[in-house]
């Protein structure tokens, strides 16, 4: 995630399942064919060379098939006054704060050691891989762990090696890459998103870094022009530099769709360009329009049709396809300053279904108050059916409603979004490992208020989820040992009734919404949570070279992944590191992040 100053705010399942594979599990950027995208007109060739031909193309600016006749201007005028978000931090114990700073610089550490594994190995690629010490290049080959960590260097004091990465700049070169396809949403949140971070937290005093993000902004405005002006979320670039007119997907994932919009919203505050904020803008007005008439009205689905601006599939979620987008809401009305209300009815309208719709307390042994974020389906014959699936993915809601309740002063959401972050950290500490897994299903209460543990109900749920008799003995008959046998060969603790995914892949979204809620509510169990999740992490991912995924959550013993994604650094040592640092440091009531 990125960190923009607010004061410097000017006035001027099947087919879902396939992408969902597509996306978030299989590795980005090594192919070829595009499955998502699908051009608009007939393929019209201008110029000599063919998109095919191996030679190099640099991208550079071009008419337009489609221009803009008018730009959407940003709004202007004074700031609305928004609401205070953090805590009044009370003076801190001389042992309070040693024992903060301890665990601070715990978490310097394991960032040092990543970074120093980056630079000897794969200093300029997009990514260090942590068990072979090689590296790999899986979104453009523009060093985007170098890119999206620059404003955790900040963070960290580290402003050596800042400014040793920020000269490394000059030697990319963001006008041309060896892929066929950009991934538009990717290229967007850790290129141009890393560099205005940085340029921000730097008070602008490395020009490159705007220079730079400039450059990423014009050639990722390329991939809007298209007949309605939605863009090509996986964008075939080479084609459009030889003339091809094309158009948005038919099969777009609502997070590819909506999740551009601080990052170009913000370029457009720092150059006066305007036609970055116009193109995210006439994104979120068609958002905005179809809302109300979604299959779950409120809510977007998770795949939509945007070359026709259609919503009509019925799978809705909060988590992997569709995160970004509602996280977004919120994260524009501030860097916004309150100028427009559309951002705030957008997300009001959001939340609300969600907590009508999509909220769902877990059975647990311990019968602990939490809530999870699910999935829902919506069928004409029987309305709205919910799938208790948890995903880490989704654990950002926490800190999003959290949010969300200060600053549009929804104070009975603040609650809600406590439960949802202890939810979050009860998956983590469940599993043998401490770490929570990537997807999973949990057995549910029927209701929310009232919820004892009923050993029973679990097993009768795990059955019935795989395709066993649903029926139960309730004395330890032969239904009962079935429930048992498939708990053992899942490897389920208590509570659980599948899980779908069961690595852990460095993500951040968990301490994400821990480091929000505890700047909102001060309250240091949550510091003592994070803690744990941290020490666990370290342990179990740390190599030679830096740290890497784990296989299997469930198991001790578990095999490694040699991949580090670049939000490692960027995010979850990020978020760790604020979460034991002064809460001056990057004050929420002075940055949007």
């Amino acid at each position: 995630m990125i960190f923009f100053r607010k004061r410097l705010v000017p006035k001027t399942f099947a087919l879902v399942f396939i992408i969902y594979l597509t996306y978030y599990l299989l590795p980005p950027g090594r192919y070829k064919l595009n499955p998502f995208e699908s051009e608009a007109e007939p393929t019209i060739l201008n110029g000599n060379q063919s998109p095919d031909s191996g030679l190099k193309i640099h991208w550079k600016k071009r008419v337009e098939h489609n221009p803009v006749t008018s730009y959407i201007p940003l709004p202007t005028g004074r700031a609305v006054p928004i609401p205070k978000i953090q805590h009044t931090f009370p003076h801190e114990s001389y042992s309070e704060r040693r024992k903060r700073q301890e665990r601070r610089n715990a978490v310097k550490r394991a960032f040092d050691h990543t970074w120093k594994g980056y630079k000897e190995h794969a200093w300029l690629k997009d990514e260090l891989a942590p068990i072979s010490g090689e590296y790999r290049d899986a979104f453009g080959g523009w060093a985007a762990t170098l890119v999206d960590a620059l404003d955790t260097l900040l963070i960290m004091g580290m402003k050596k090696e800042f400014e040793k990465a920020v000269k490394a700049l000059n030697q990319v070169d963001f006008t041309t890459t060896d892929d066929d396809v950009i991934n538009v949403f990717e290229t967007t949140i850790r290129y141009l998103g890393g560099l205005l971070g940085a340029y921000d937290l730097s008070n602008g005093k490395y020009p490159l870094l705007l220079k730079k993000a400039v450059e990423v902004g014009e050639l990722l405005y390329g991939a809007f022009d298209t007949p309605n002006r939605m863009q090509m979320s996986r964008w075939e670039w080479k084609k459009t530099v030889q003339g091809v007119r094309m158009g948005a997907s038919r099969n777009t994932l609502l997070a590819e769709l909506g999740s551009l919009s601080l990052e170009f919203t913000r370029l457009s505050q720092h150059t006066g360009d305007p036609k970055y904020f116009d193109a995210v803008q006439r994104v979120a007005d068609n958002l905005a329009n179809a809302q109300p008439y979604t299959k779950l009205p409120g809510q977007w689905p998770m795949v939509v049709d945007a070359q026709r601006l259609a919503f009509e599939e019925n799978w809705f979620t909060l988590g992997g396809m569709a995160d970004s987008t509602y996280e977004y809401l919120p994260k524009e009305h501030l860097l916004l300053g309150g100028l427009t209300d559309q951002y705030r009815q957008m997300y009001e309208a959001a939340v609300d279904s969600v907590k009508t719709n999509m909220l769902f307390r877990p059975l647990t042994e311990k019968n602990e108050d939490i809530l999870f974020s699910g999935t829902a389906r919506v069928n004409a014959s029987d309305g709205v059916s919910l799938e208790p699936q948890g995903e880490h993915l989704s654990c950002f809601v926490g800190g999003m409603m959290g949010i969300g309740a200060k600053i549009f002063n929804r104070t009975e959401d603040l609650s809600i979004a406590r439960r949802l972050v202890d939810g979050c950290i009860w998956a983590y500490d469940l599993m043998p490992t401490g770490l929570m897994p990537e997807v999973f299903h949990m057995a549910t209460c029927d209701n929310k208020l009232d919820c004892s543990w009923d050993e029973k109900k679990w097993f009768d749920q795990v059955r019935y989820l795989h395709g066993a008799d649903s029926g139960g003995d309730g004395d330890g008959g032969p239904r009962d040992e079935e429930s048992r046998t498939i708990i053992q060969e899942l490897g389920l603790q208590p509570g659980l009734t599948s899980i779908r995914d069961h690595r852990y892949i460095l993500r951040p979204e968990a301490v994400e919404s821990i480091f929000i809620l505890y700047r909102i509510t001060g309250d240091k169990t949550l510091q003592d949570a994070g803690w744990r999740m941290f020490q666990k992490i370290e342990t179990l991912t740390r190599t030679e070279y830096a740290h890497a995924g784990i296989d299997d959550v469930r198991s001790l013993n578990t095999s490694r992944s040699d991949k580090m994604e670049s939000f490692w650094l960027a995010e979850t040592l990020k978020y760790f590191y604020l979460l034991f640092s002064d809460p001056s440091l990057v004050n929420l009531d002075e940055y949007v992040l």
